[in-house]
């Protein structure tokens, strides 16, 4: 079975920092193109950083430039989302994302996803 699982989540104060962590099992990392997405409550899912099998990384967010990185451990079977500076506007259930083309901003592009985990930026 294919499966990704995100982990590192949690509530930070403003200002703060989490490293999300994605985990694949089932399947060889290194040929997917891996995106995190984020999402809020009634609005849409939406792409924030991805990076491909050449390491190339695409920013779909303006607002996290700067301050969210990715990287990935293909050894591992690991993909990293650093996020520093948070913002209360950064909260949000965060996914990773597998795709079998180039990175995307376009969830219908990703073939596997995690379940989620909650980031909750509060003072």
């Amino acid at each position: 079975q294919l499966h990704l699982v995100e982990s590192g989540g949690g509530s930070v104060q403003p200002g703060g920092s989490l490293r999300l962590t994605c985990v694949a099992s089932g399947f060889a990392l290194d040929y997917y193109s891996i995106g995190w997405f984020r999402q809020v409550p009634g609005e849409e899912r939406e792409a924030v950083l991805c990076i491909d099998e050449d390491n190339t990384v695409a920013n779909y967010l303006d607002s996290v430039k700067d301050r969210f990185t990715i990287s990935r451990d293909n050894a591992n079977s690991r993909v990293y989302l650093q996020m520093n500076s948070l913002k209360p506007e950064d909260q949000a259930v965060y996914y990773c994302a597998a795709g079998n083309y180039v990175c995307s901003p376009d969830t219908s592009e990703y073939d596997f996803w995690g379940q989620g985990t909650q980031v909750t930026v509060s003072s």
